[in-house]
């Protein structure tokens, strides 16, 4: 029940972080992720080759600045948060295309 209140209370910070121009689109997040090749590493709720959506919005829970700080790590990629496997940069995405993906993952992935 605790990891049930813990994701409302993160998916409604995350969704009150945005701006109306970036509202959360959870259809478009999730085709975009699907192109962009996320979903090969990524699940939302267990350990892949990266971690879970739902470990990463844990992690940023309560950050004010998580938003910019997922966006900015989705563009540049990286390794050592999480273990050493890289997670490969994203250097063409738009910057409302990171923050989307980047606010659906701190909402932890829903489909709707």
């Amino acid at each position: 029940m605790t990891m049930i209140l813990r994701s409302v209370a993160l998916a409604a910070v995350a969704l009150s972080s945005l701006s109306t121009a970036h509202a959360l689109d959870a259809a478009a997040a999730k085709a975009l992720a699907g192109k962009s090749a996320c979903l090969a590493c990524h699940a939302v709720d267990r350990k892949m080759v990266g971690p879970s959506y739902k470990t990463v919005a844990a992690k940023h829970q309560g950050q004010p600045d998580a938003l910019e700080k997922v966006a900015a790590r989705i563009k540049s990629g990286g390794s050592g948060v999480y273990g050493p496997v890289p997670m490969p940069a994203q250097p063409n995405l738009k910057d409302d295309e990171l923050k989307l993906l980047a606010a659906w993952v701190l909402a932890g992935a829903p489909d709707k």
